[in-house]
């Protein structure tokens, strides 16, 4: 029941009390021990006079939401202080109550942990984006004390630019506050050792808990049991974030959240594709929806295809192991480019709030055709020598079988079957081994109908099709080719392009993807990470090809390192009338 306070001044303050806080009788606010305040009968106030109190800096008393596991008692986060006065209230003021946060690396010895969330910690550590009081542990099973943590993961961080003159110092203060515990990751006695010793860096404050489990999924679960039942907070908040891949198909993903969901709610989990962290990423969003002149060509209508692309220029090399029992289909495909797909297919949202985005990434998956394979080709690099260099081939790694049939490379088109999307063939490409780094989204827009210069750009008629490009990586950038008249006397036509290249309009670093969505999980913005039934659309997509290419005993096409892949995927560009001669050439 809401209370209005009033008074001879200005100032009124509301605040929410419990439905037997004041009876219908004359009361007063009488104070009790410890500063409460309590209603006491006076007859010297009428039954309908409001209460009248004298304010200074007052807020409504907050709700808190339940958390799972936590007291009643832990539910206020601010508290009356004892006012001036014994019988009379001239204000009112509120305190919050300091809270903590404790970061846990699961899997901290890791090369995960090393050289990406170390130093994404660090970077938002540098750049006062962690609270005031934050921790960090690690924890693995190796053994080793807190300064050779430190020593292990002080090689890996660096310093933004603008941020150099007090680098060591930055570095030192951040490094002071990381700790570390070894433990196994299925045992809850010593994830118990691990809650004893956060305690202890809590002192007592309001806790809040973040877990990153940079380890194997098929740890996932242990991981899971025993932070619920030893190590989540008894106060705050507890999260955890877990790397891909979330499982190998459908069903053993659908194991997975099941396991997981035993402990954890799908609030608390929060499954990370670093690559939605990207800048052009996240840009993508805001060039759809607050640019009116892409708001009526985002349809069939004006669109003729759609690339989606992952090339690396680098193969497997200390990944083998992981790799060849997932693929560039499970690595790549499933996640980021579907997720890609997803942002840039979808309807608008409601509005710009997680679970709004979220419901439409998931209509455009289950409206996504299940992959057939006849509309893909798949690759494995082969060895190459250039001059003095040479280069593996993936089955000279020494943990991949002489005769793996693991893709290393993937082209697959995609329908969406829905009015905006009929017809429209989304290309997604994925390879290792390739002749350039680049991830980056190709528009490739309908041919003008009667167009007046025809005659001026030749035969191919694809030389004057417009096309607008988001390199996500490197070079960030957004691009559209226009067809533009060269100066002179005479009439000739050039391809151009309206080009807003980052790295000259922004001349600051770029922050790594990392680091916005370890923010986002702190602050519990969930917009972009996975959703439980989200994942289950996008493996639903793609498990049927991946179990007929196993069946089938499906043999990659080589391609050799260094170059655009193997020949196939250029008849299969051809087949839905994709041109495909731009792939990793352009500056």
């Amino acid at each position: 029941m809401a209370i209005r306070l009033s008074s001879c001044s200005s100032s009124s303050a509301t605040f929410f009390a419990h439905s037997s806080f004041c009876h219908e009788t004359e009361t007063i606010l009488k104070r009790k021990n410890f500063g409460i305040w309590v209603c006491q009968n006076n007859s010297n106030f009428h039954e309908n006079k409001r209460f009248e109190l004298k304010a200074s800096n007052v807020q409504p008393l907050k709700a808190v939401s339940l958390q799972a596991g936590a007291p009643a008692n832990s539910l206020a986060t601010e508290r009356v202080v004892n006012p001036v006065q014994e019988d009379y209230i001239p204000f009112l003021e509120t305190v919050k109550e300091e809270s903590t946060l404790s970061i846990v690396v699961v899997g901290a010895s890791g090369d995960l942990a090393r050289r990406k969330i170390f130093p994404a910690l660090f970077a938002l550590f540098n750049e006062d984006r962690l609270p005031e009081n934050f921790t960090i542990f690690g924890y693995a099973r190796s053994i080793m004390t807190d300064e050779e943590l430190r020593n292990m993961i002080s090689k890996t961080l660096t310093c933004r630019v603008d941020k150099r003159e007090n680098c060591n110092e930055k570095m030192d203060a951040f490094l002071k506050r990381c700790f570390y515990q070894s433990g196994q990751y299925s045992s809850e006695e010593h994830f118990l050792e691990l809650d004893n010793k956060l305690k202890g860096k809590e002192a007592g404050r309001l806790s809040n808990r973040l877990f990153y489990l940079a380890i194997p999924p098929n740890m996932f679960v242990d991981v899971a049991r025993c932070a619920k039942h030893r190590a989540s907070s008894e106060t705050g908040w507890t999260r955890v974030i877990v790397e891909k891949p979330f499982g190998r198909d459908t069903e053993s993903s659908r194991e997975l959240t099941r396991g997981l969901k035993q402990y954890l709610s799908e609030d608390q989990i929060f499954r990370i594709d670093h690559h939605l962290g990207e800048e052009l990423v996240e840009n993508l969003l805001v060039l759809r929806f607050s640019n009116l002149v892409f708001q009526p060509l985002w349809s069939r209508n004006y669109i003729r295809n759609v690339q989606l692309i992952f090339s690396e220029d680098f193969g497997t090399e200390g990944r083998g192991r992981y790799f060849d029992n997932y693929g560039i289909i499970r690595d790549i495909m499933q996640n980021h480019l579907l997720q890609i797909l997803a942002l840039f297919a979808m309807d608008t949202p409601v509005s710009l709030d997680a679970e709004d985005i979220r419901n439409e990434k998931v209509k455009v998956l289950r409206s996504v055709k299940p992959v057939q394979l006849e509309d893909v080709v798949i690759g494995q690099y082969k060895g190459d020598c250039d001059d003095n260099t040479s280069y593996p081939s993936y089955t000279d790694d020494m943990t991949v079988s002489n005769n793996s049939l693991t893709p290393t490379f993937a082209a697959a088109t995609l329908f969406i079957n829905n009015a905006q999307w009929d017809g429209v063939p989304f290309l997604m490409i994925a390879g290792k081994a390739l002749h350039s780094k680049r991830t980056e989204i190709r528009v490739q827009f309908r041919h003008v109908p009667g167009n007046l210069y025809n005659h001026k750009s030749g035969t191919d008629l694809d030389n004057a099709t417009n096309e607008l490009v988001i390199r996500i990586q490197p070079d960030e950038a957004i691009y559209l080719k226009i067809n533009n008249k060269v100066p002179g006397l005479g009439m000739r036509l050039d391809r151009s392009e309206l080009n807003l290249l980052y790295k000259a309009r922004y001349p600051r670093e770029i922050s790594d993807a990392y680091e916005r969505l370890l923010i986002d999980a702190i602050e519990g913005e969930r917009r972009l990470f996975i959703r439980s039934d989200e994942l289950d659309a996008a493996w639903q997509v793609l498990t049927p090809l991946l179990k007929e290419l196993e069946e089938k005993k499906v043999a990659p096409e080589l391609y050799t390192y260094g170059s655009g892949g193997p020949v196939g995927v250029h008849y299969l560009a051809a087949q839905h009338n994709i041109r495909w001669g731009d792939f990793g050439y352009e500056d």
